[in-house]
């Protein structure tokens, strides 16, 4: 008998519980650099040199941390569901906890990919993103086209390569869980409206989202301790 499918989307929130600043929330990482200098193609067309120091940062802080019991339990799931997890996180904690099937729709904080593409069109292939793990990297560090190496990040004002992928997994999904994530940032906070109608949708946040969608049932939690709610729902259906 085939596994049911559970597509899982994930947002800063699961990360948050282990130590990574979210940019959201109050003392997020909004509240020290403004988004539309680190988090958008123009600010690095404008400053590149102060948005790969922004992000070796952020790669030096990741590697001190590990995924947290909300990261092990997805991951966990694998056990008796077909799992996708789609995550709006560019950390690596997915993988590390365990999970094998991930969709990582702005980017991997731990790969590189040249400023310019091989296309006309400044586009990239897949073929050319490579993993630095936590490693710096500097103006005038080169990708074998010559051009200047960046972050493997989808910036706003950037298109999202990979939201196609994700839809498919939503629309295939018998159960769809959020966990994490307020649903502002588009286009992954329109994801749950391709769930189809006899999917149940489960979103596990402490923060009241203004959804207002008879299929969600929404678990008032950190991700951690929602993640062992959503557990036992599970093994009482």
């Amino acid at each position: 008998m085939a596994k049911k499918k559970i597509t899982v989307l994930t947002g800063a929130g699961v990360s948050a519980e282990s130590g990574i600043s979210t940019f959201r929330d109050n003392g997020g990482l909004w509240d020290n650099y403004d988004p539309q200098v680190v988090a958008s193609i123009e600010g690095w067309r404008h400053d590149p040199g102060m948005l790969l120091d922004f992000y070796n940062l952020r790669r030096a802080q990741l590697k001190d941390v590990s995924p947290n019991a909300a990261h092990r339990a997805i991951a966990a799931l694998e056990e008796e569901y077909d799992v996708t997890v789609v995550t709006q996180n560019v950390d690596n904690l997915h993988e590390r906890a365990g999970s094998t099937r991930i969709i990582h729709l702005h980017g991997e904080l731990t790969k590189v990919r040249p400023e310019r593409g091989v296309y006309d069109n400044g586009s990239f292939s897949e073929q050319e993103v490579f993993d630095i793990g936590y490693s710096a990297i500097h103006l005038g560090d080169k990708a074998p086209n010559g051009s200047q190496l960046r972050p493997h990040i989808v910036w706003f004002g950037e298109a999202v390569p990979k939201i196609e992928d994700a839809i498919e997994r939503v629309i295939r999904a018998d159960i769809l869980l959020i966990v994490g994530t307020s649903l502002q940032v588009y286009p992954a906070a329109g994801l749950y409206r391709y769930a189809k109608d006899s999917a149940p949708i489960y979103l596990i946040d402490p923060q009241d989202i203004p959804l207002r969608d008879p299929r969600i049932t929404h678990i008032r939690a950190v991700a951690t301790e929602g993640m062992e709610i959503f557990k036992k729902i599970l093994e009482n259906k």
